[in-house]
């Protein structure tokens, strides 16, 4: 989702090499398993349950298993009833209708109205509530959301409404990914009284909440590592959540996490955080691959603040001296690919059959020589002989500071006059970092949030939220724009206008592509039923179980 992690979203992957000397059976110590809880853990804390603002994965695998949608994805990322027993759409794709199932209840046994689903839509992108993902309705052409958005419209005339059991929402034009959003995590609904009640506690804790999905959240005082995912008995299909309790911790040292999974603690035990690690698990029996479309990348300050990056010929040297493929080698050498394009692979297929990361792809490639010539002629530009620029990373994620060690290295030797500092911080603090343009520098990740192209290409877009850079380019917003309205039913004429916006990027070294990633985890081989989502939730537990 969104903003993911090198830990997996963050919006990064935490971990320390296998500890040397360290001998455990490769065969996980389950004979007392309890088959009624499933044992989980995420790299960093979660940050908030209010799915309003959230836009990290962690956070979004308690909201996303805690909240009932219209849709839900199922096996292969197909789109399946939830709350809604069908969704049509009129012949010009300009209205979704969808209707509600009978007696659906909150998790305090109220009902759960169409009207819920209305409030949540106009939360997000009521200027009040100040969310990063308000620009997806925008985006997506629901009616007036822009406007709403501008504070030049009530949140009362945005293009959904609620006529009985049914929740109608009209666009301005047609959109190529609305549908998904009817799964999306940030558009569960939500009860306008509780919210209200709640005030600026709403979200902040597993008690200032109201659950609409499979299970309810308990245990989260809004700051500690562990907490509880227990059935819901109000989920109107509750009869067939087989699991009474999902124990979710943080454990921040992969290879502890590891050793967990090896003496039965845990069912999971993501394995791609170092290549020594990756090495010693591959060929357990455990091993499965992990499903998801993220991009690792460096994103550059051009809010104006740092000058060097505001010169062209510097960032354009700073891209042709990146060795992709020695990234790869130095940091996540576990199945990780170099990027060509801001879309990872199998984010989406085309109509043609090509891989739109394929269709897309500039030419990203590696010339440390002409990479010297363009940093001379920069320094030139600025009145300088040498600059001092600092990498931002996640301080939990050895991959990240292979990555960022790797680069620092790398540069400096390709380009002379250049001086790299390294500066590791939370997670949490990396998020807030780029959010406030407090950095220079930043390797982050953007996990996709549905299968679609603007997922990605809707970063750079100048108006939003999730612009970190602060990118600001007309022709970008104008191809980007058309992709997302003109051609938004042709998926061909789409993927053109997505290959011009990479060109522009690449162009202008707007960022700096580094890999897709992908990743294997230990995985308990009697959990059936889970469903892994390469985008929007990573993870759904509501048909989870564990065998005997």
């Amino acid at each position: 989702m969104g903003k993911t992690s090198f830990l997996k979203r963050s919006l990064m992957t935490a971990g320390l090499a296998i500890v040397a000397g360290v001998t455990l059976s490769a065969c996980r110590q389950n004979a007392s398993e309890d088959t009624s809880t499933i044992n989980w853990y995420t790299p960093t804390e979660i940050l908030t349950l209010d799915m309003s603002k959230n836009t990290d994965s962690y956070s979004a695998l308690a909201i996303g298993n805690s909240g009932m949608n219209l849709l839900r994805q199922g096996k292969n990322g197909t789109l399946q009833p939830d709350a809604a027993t069908s969704v049509t759409v009129s012949a010009d794709g300009l209205t979704y209708t969808a209707t509600l199932r009978d007696g659906l209840k909150w998790s305090d046994g109220s009902d759960l109205t169409a009207e819920d689903f209305v409030y949540s839509w106009r939360r997000i992108v009521d200027p009040k509530t100040a969310s990063e993902y308000a620009y997806l309705v925008t985006d997506a052409h629901v009616k007036n959301a822009e406007e709403v958005l501008n504070g030049e419209k009530p949140v009362s005339e945005l293009g959904v409404k609620a006529e009985g059991n049914k929740v109608i929402f009209t666009l301005s034009e047609p959109s190529p990914f609305f549908e998904d959003l009817l799964s999306f995590a940030n558009f569960v609904p939500q009860k306008e009284a509780f919210v209200k009640k709640a005030g600026s506690n709403y979200g902040t804790t597993s008690k200032a909440m109201l659950y609409s999905g499979a299970y309810t959240v308990s245990d989260w005082n809004g700051t500690n590592g562990s907490w509880t995912l227990k059935k819901n008995k109000y989920y109107w299909d509750a009869k067939h959540v087989k699991t009474k309790t999902i124990n979710v911790q943080t454990i921040k040292k992969p290879d502890t996490a590891v050793q967990m999974f090896k003496r039965g603690q845990l069912d999971i035990a993501n394995i791609s955080n170092t290549q020594p690690m990756y090495i010693a698990n591959a060929s357990n029996p455990s091993v499965t691959k992990v499903s998801e479309a993220a991009s690792a990348y460096m994103s550059y300050n051009l809010s104006g603040s740092v000058k060097p990056l505001m010169n062209t010929k510097i960032r354009q040297a700073l891209n042709l001296a990146t060795n992709r493929d020695g990234v790869v080698k130095a940091a996540i050498d576990t199945g990780s690919v170099a990027a060509q394009s801001l879309v990872p692979k199998s984010l989406e297929t085309l109509p043609n059959g090509q891989d739109l990361s394929d269709y897309v792809a500039p030419g990203y490639h590696y010339d440390p020589k002409e990479a010297a010539k363009l940093f001379k002629e920069g320094l030139a530009e600025l009145g300088v002989k040498s600059i001092n620029l600092t990498i931002t990373a996640d301080s939990e994620s050895p991959a990240a500071k292979a990555a960022v060690d790797y680069l620092q290295q790398s540069w400096q030797q390709a380009l002379p006059g250049l001086t790299i500092n390294e500066k590791f911080v939370t997670f949490k603090q990396r998020v807030a970092d780029l959010q406030s343009q407090n950095y220079e520098v930043a390797l982050t990740l953007w996990g996709g949030d549905y299968p679609e192209g603007s997922t990605f290409y809707g970063l750079f877009n100048s108006t939003s939220s999730n612009n970190y850079g602060k990118v600001n380019d007309a022709n970008y917003d104008a191809v980007y724009n058309k992709a997302i309205s003109t051609d938004a039913m042709d998926k061909m004429a789409g993927a053109e206008d997505y290959k011009a916006a990479e060109k522009i990027l690449y162009d202008n070294a707007y960022y700096n592509p580094l890999y897709a990633r992908s990743s294997s985890a230990l995985q308990n081989k009697k959990i059936k039923g889970l469903i892994r989502n390469s985008t929007g939730l990573s993870v759904d537990f509501t048909y989870a179980y564990k065998t005997k």
